[in-house]
Parts: C-alpha cells; sequence; structure tokens
C-alpha cells in the first residue's frame, strides 16, 4: 500500500474486498485467507507471493529467480523458450546420451507439482 501510495480504502477497492477486511488485518484482529492473498497476487503481479506470505525474497519480483539462490543444481533446458509454443528438443545423438537417458529412464516420478500464474498449484502424486 505503502509503495504505490494507496489508503486501505483504495487498496480494499482495487483488490476488490470489504475495506473492513482491510481493517481487520491491518490492525491484527485476523489473518489473511487464501481468497485474499490471490486478489493481491492477482492485481499485483509484481508482487512476490513468497515475499507476501513470509517476508522474505524481493519486492518487487524479480524477472527471473538464480539457481544459486535457491541451491539446487542446474536442470538442461528441455524446451525451447525462444518461442510460445514450447518445443522438445531433440538429444544429441552420441554413446554417452545414450547411456545418460538409460540412466534416467530407470528413475521414476513420484510428485509433479504444477504452479500457475494465477498463484495457484496441482499437486500429482504417485499411485500405490
Amino acid at each position: 500500500m505503502d509503495t504505490y501510495e494507496l489508503t486501505a480504502s483504495a487498496f480494499a477497492d482495487k483488490i476488490d474486498v470489504g475495506r473492513s477486511s482491510i481493517s481487520h488485518i491491518l490492525s491484527g484482529r485476523n489473518k489473511p485467507s487464501l481468497e485474499f492473498v490471490l486478489k493481491i497476487i492477482e492485481n499485483f503481479p509484481e508482487v512476490e507471493l513468497y515475499w507476501l506470505l513470509n517476508g522474505k525474497g524481493s519486492f518487487p519480483k524479480k524477472n527471473a529467480p538464480q539457481v544459486e539462490e535457491f541451491g539446487k543444481r542446474e536442470t538442461p533446458d528441455l524446451f525451447d523458450t525462444d518461442s510460445n509454443t514450447h518445443t522438445e528438443r531433440a538429444p544429441k545423438e552420441s554413446a554417452d546420451s545414450h547411456q545418460q537417458l538409460s540412466e534416467k529412464m530407470k528413475r521414476q516420478i513420484r510428485r509433479i507439482v504444477v504452479f500457475y500464474t494465477d498463484g495457484t498449484f496441482e499437486n500429482f502424486t504417485e499411485i500405490n
């Protein structure tokens, strides 16, 4: 609200919630609901969800997360990101790539999480 110089009333109108909701949250009487948080993310896409929920991270949102930031190893780019349509790249033909592919095929997917731009996600887990 401070960044955009919005009053509590103007902020409530912008994200389409009741003005009393803002008042209760600002006073500490109530905690924001998931719906409330999603309305903020929808109306202010530059707000980093992790920052909003935990007070950690950055505001405004950085364009691209750094791999080192998450402490994860780099993964190969499997899709052509130069266009809006994602096309799988053909693997290089070599003995090494065949061996690597063979090793990867031994692994099985246990869980997939899909994050959507509206702040929601779906969790798909292995069925036993």
